[in-house]
């Protein structure tokens, strides 16, 4: 995609269908006039007037305790500089997004007009009662310095600098870890940090809150090595400025252990890591492009540990890891200040966690057989689902010790299970997915690659790396419609109808008519289907010549799913193919088995739709928890609708004694943990989280599935096909460009599962 392509679809991201990133939603009842006097006029005046006694309330009757302002002048965005406060509300919309997705925290963007410090300051005393905590973002040093230190002491809500101290917070952790493997101690070692910025400054003091020495330190800005003797120093510069009479950046990384970059890219030498002392401890964090490249770095010293902001290569310092779990934990003990006691115990937290056993879930995401605590794990990877448990409770017991929080928490179990229960709220196991397939993408053809929508999904798993296309169709249509869209790169285009590829087309109806001759089908015949490019392709993935396929977006279900069935086959051990479909709730991911092939299944076929139910959960590295639904709980009907459940579920306990599967169960007992323990106490699924619904028919199925997306404006990914013997799947009629995307990283992780599976089987 060339440049100006990237530039408009940012646009077009951030522009349609709703300009902008943030929206506010209400959290009460509004339907009738009862509940509007009581969210307005009259009844809003008795919080009000509760509020005016004790201005603590106003956590209590209102959102305060759970809104942070991100607040910018916009003099420092990115890497884009000072380009002004209008110009910088995308980029704080975005921040906003960060809070609600990893933290659940609300966000206003608040941008301020001035470069006046004064002017600043006051503009955000004067708001700040709105909001339970403020995060400075993108302000200029040494402006952001003064700012940050007045804010903390004339507010009594927390107040951070992200620029300044998120990066100094993830970077110190992994600087905790990476020391220790390197079999140093923090006191001794001696740190050149490249940038002499308001991260730089924040990291220096914070390592020696660790105890990093100042007389150990060298920092460099763009005129060099900060002298104590040179003339003016910012005050910030001079306390770190050195005794030592070298000048260059060369002469300071001679004999250093550790190496900070928050500069820029490629200003490091292999020659300058070849004189570092033996275990060198590099941070190349300067975006997007590091100090110097990772691969040139681990290629010149075999004993490096290496660290950079880059997603793509290991032990990413992201400050992400940081900023929503740390105003969390403040936010939730109404903390007056972020002080550093409580970033201290941020950085514990998360040096402890890169210690502690990696949930498969993580693995998988990362394609890792096991992430295991060394040189390239020394910091968790920020999809990790226990960042939510780990880092605010942390921190909010630091608060609490420091005496700043004015509401202290007293059960910490229950407040895990709270934060653990705010991760429901989002998508994440779709970007877990997305990541996943990148790290390992595979050839997905596209049986219908002149339809736009279908182009548009190629384009976008070519360009973010997902899958390898391949498309099928009118060569003519197809070429036609990726210059509009402007899709560019080596893609293969076949068109089965055409007698260009009329050898292959020969080759496939020859295998077809080996495999069913003895079927009624004839050698004409096989050459007539290989035409189709449902049959096409499919015999491409039969073949090795795809690895995946996906289909059905302009043709109904069942015309699709025969020629898969006919050509692909079932897995062995599976008699009936079925579908699941995961749906993102918010209550988290929830997959509902079987939405589109089978219309009244058996007790025995539903026992093995919930058992490749459970297979592909644990594909996306979640523990399956099974409810097998119906209208009747345990034996309160005789009716064989039900018994035909009842009789499922004994199959399960007899022949998959550790399933945590249970029914039959009407959808409120199974979704409802307190009222299942309440009613139903000897269930298996008492004190779990379901996470999979298995329906009786396909009527309950489909109709819950296409409830649940439309009316909760839930996403849905699916119909993921159960069963088959390759990775085919297909798609619901008229499904988005996002739904195509989606099932296309399904496509590439079955690939990968079923790669993986068949090299076992081959070894033993």
């Amino acid at each position: 995609m060339s440049e100006e392509s990237k530039r408009r679809e940012a646009l077009i991201y951030h522009a349609k269908p709703t300009p902008g990133k943030i929206k506010v939603v209400p959290t009460k009842k509004y339907a009738s006039q009862r509940d509007l006097s009581l969210a307005y006029s009259p009844g809003v005046a008795a919080p009000c007037l509760e509020i005016e006694k004790d201005k603590e309330n106003a956590y209590r009757y209102t959102s305060k305790g759970n809104l942070v302002a991100v607040i910018s002048n916009g003099t420092a965005v990115l890497g884009l500089g000072n380009i002004g406060p209008e110009a910088s509300k995308p980029v704080m919309e975005g921040k906003g997004l960060l809070f609600k997705i990893f933290a659940d925290i609300d966000v206003f963007d608040i941008e301020v007009d001035t470069e006046n410090v004064e002017e600043f300051i006051q503009t955000v005393k004067n708001i700040a009662p709105t909001f339970g905590g403020i995060n400075l973002e993108d302000i200029k040093a040494p402006e952001a310095f003064e700012i940050e230190r007045r804010l903390k002491e004339e507010l009594d809500i927390p107040v951070m600098h992200d620029d300044q101290h998120g990066t100094a917070i993830i970077s110190a952790a992994a600087l905790l870890n990476a020391v220790e493997l390197a079999e140093k101690k923090l006191e001794n070692v001696k740190i050149v940090i490249s940038g002499a910025g308001a991260a730089a400054i924040s990291c220096s003091r914070l390592y020696q809150a660790f105890g990093a020495k100042r007389e150990n330190m060298v920092m460099c800005d763009s005129k060099g090595v900060i002298r104590d003797d040179r003339d003016n120093l910012t005050p910030e510069k001079a306390e770190f400025a050195t005794h030592r009479k070298i000048d260059t950046l060369d002469e300071a990384m001679k004999d250093a252990d550790v190496f900070i970059g928050l500069s820029m890219a490629d200003i490091v030498t292999p020659e300058m890591l070849l004189v570092m002392a033996k275990n060198p401890i590099v941070f190349a964090m300067a975006n997007p492009d590091p100090e110097i490249k990772y691969d040139i770095a681990i290629a010149t010293r075999k004993d490096i540990i290496m660290a950079t902001g880059r997603s793509d290569h290991p032990n990413q310092v992201n400050n992400v890891l940081g900023f929503p779990f740390i105003f969390r934990g403040a936010l939730d003990v109404r903390a007056t200040k972020i002080n550093e006691a409580m970033k201290m115990a941020a950085v514990k937290a998360l040096a402890r966690l890169a210690k502690e056993p990696v949930p498969e879930q993580v693995n998988i995401a990362y394609g890792e057989t096991r992430l295991t605590f060394g040189k390239n794990y020394i910091i968790p990877k920020p999809f990790d689902p226990r960042l939510i448990a780990e880092v605010p409770p942390a921190v909010a017991k630091a608060a609490m010790d420091s005496g700043v929080a004015k509401y202290p928490i007293t059960d910490w179990e229950k407040y895990e299970d709270t934060l653990l229960e705010r991760l429901g709220s989002d998508n994440k196991l779709v970007r877990l997915l997305l990541n996943r397939a990148k790290l390992n993408p595979k050839r997905v053809v596209f049986a219908e690659a002149d339809q736009l929508d279908v182009l548009k999904a190629a384009q976008i798993v070519h360009e973010e790396g997902i899958a390898i296309p391949i498309l099928l169709g009118r060569k003519d249509t197809i070429e036609s419609l990726m210059a509009e869209i402007e899709f560019e790169g080596d893609i293969l285009i076949i068109d089965p109808k055409t007698d260009a590829e009329n050898e292959r087309k020969n080759k496939y109806a020859k295998v077809y008519w080996e495999q069913r001759k003895r079927r009624g089908v004839t050698y004409y015949a096989a050459q007539r289907l290989m035409r189709e490019r449902n049959y096409f392709a499919a015999m491409m993935v039969n073949e090795g010549d795809a690895d995946a396929l996906i289909s059905g977006y302009s043709r109904n279900y069942p015309s699709v799913v025969k020629p898969m069935l006919e050509l692909v086959g079932l897995m062995p051990g599976v008699s009936r193919a079925a579908t699941t479909n995961l749906m993102m709730t918010k209550r988290g991911p929830l997959f509902l088995s079987d939405t589109s092939i089978n219309i009244d299944p058996s007790s025995k076929t539903l026992a093995k739709i919930a058992q490749m139910t459970s297979s592909v959960i644990k594909m996306f590295g979640l523990n399956p928890v099974l409810a097998m639904v119906s209208y009747s709980n345990f034996g309160s009907s005789e009716n064989e609708k039900a018994s035909k459940i009842r009789e499922a579920v004994s199959i399960l306990h007899r022949n998959y004694p550790e399933m945590d599967v249970d029914g039959e169960l009407q959808t409120d007992f199974a979704l409802n943990d307190d009222m299942l323990r309440e009613r139903f106490p000897f269930s298996k699924l008492v004190g779990k989280k379901v996470n999979a619904l298995i329906f009786p028919n396909l009527d309950s199925a489909n109709i819950t599935y296409k409830l649940l997306k439309e009316l909760n404006e839930a996403d849905s990914i699916g119909p993921i096909m159960l069963g088959m013997r390759k990775p085919v799947h297909i798609l619901q009629l008229g499904a988005s460009v996002d739904e195509i995307v989606n099932m296309t990283a399904i496509a590439v992780i079955d690939a990968q599962h079923k790669q993986k599976w068949e090299l076992e089987n081959a070894e033993n």
